[in-house]
């Protein structure tokens, strides 16, 4: 029986990506800053351990915990919308904290044992962000872009090993979490000058015509898992799948 590690499991993305693998009978790590039992069905292939990306000694204790790992799903993140001029540089760090080294810190410590095994694949949740500019999102698209990149060159990298690495992109899913782990208010990001500008914008995050949905998500994962080709992205929901495709015709 395959074993998933997926970070940030406590909600949307994570959560669902969770109950998707064991619907398929996998063992699954569900990691969370704050363990919560109840949030998943009981299961003997379930077990739920702490987890914070941003701490050195509790990816340790957790990679440690959760024995051989076949899939590492890198879901954790902090999403912030707000203008980059009132967005301030303790958050902008907080967000590479978690998106960017928190996704590195995280391979690092599964890597060596998937390379001594001779078998292993990575997913990296990113987002929609790097495949077109959004405006209002720029710190959190630039530590996003970041992983875009580092997961395909660390795909060369680790192909060696028979490893394959892979990015999942999930559009706009105004059902999840999104801003509220930012820990700073959206209105606290929206300078007076940039009320304007923004407020067409907001309208438009209201009635979006396309979304994205928590299943999509964990489907996507499930198929970028199980893909055996050299293929990196995997767009997740109508507005991703939409989007990846206008990206793909004008290049």
């Amino acid at each position: 029986m395959k074993t998933i590690l997926i970070t940030g499991a406590s909600s949307g993305f994570g959560l669902e990506t969770a109950r998707h693998f064991l619907a398929k009978g996998w063992t699954v790590v569900a990691t969370m800053r704050r363990p919560d039992a109840e949030v998943l069905p009981r299961s003997g292939n379930l077990r739920i351990i702490p987890l914070d990306v941003t701490s050195t000694d509790s990816i340790a204790a957790a990679v440690a915990a959760a024995g051989p790992i076949d899939l590492l799903v890198n879901n954790a993140g902090v999403g912030t919308v707000g203008a980059f001029e009132a967005t301030p540089m303790d958050h902008v760090r907080k967000l590479f904290d978690t998106n960017t080294f928190g996704v590195m810190a995280m391979c690092q410590a599964v890597i060596p044992q998937m390379r001594e095994r001779g078998s292993g694949v990575i997913v990296n949740v990113t987002s929609t962000v790097t495949l077109a500019d959004m405006p209002l999102t720029a710190a959190y698209t630039a530590s996003k872009q970041a992983i875009t990149g580092f997961t395909g060159a660390i795909a060369h990298e680790l192909a060696t090993f028979n490893i394959r690495v892979k990015l999942v992109e999930p559009g706009y899913s105004p059902t999840t979490r999104f801003t509220q782990n930012a820990g700073l208010p959206v209105a606290d990001l929206i300078p007076p000058a940039y009320a304007d500008f923004a407020g067409p914008i907001f309208k438009a995050f209201a009635s979006p015509a396309l979304t994205t949905r928590e299943t999509d998500v964990a489907e996507a994962v499930w198929h970028a898992a199980h893909d055996l080709s050299e293929r990196l992205h995997f767009p997740a929901g109508a507005d991703a799948v939409a989007l990846y495709h206008t990206r793909a015709t004008k290049s």
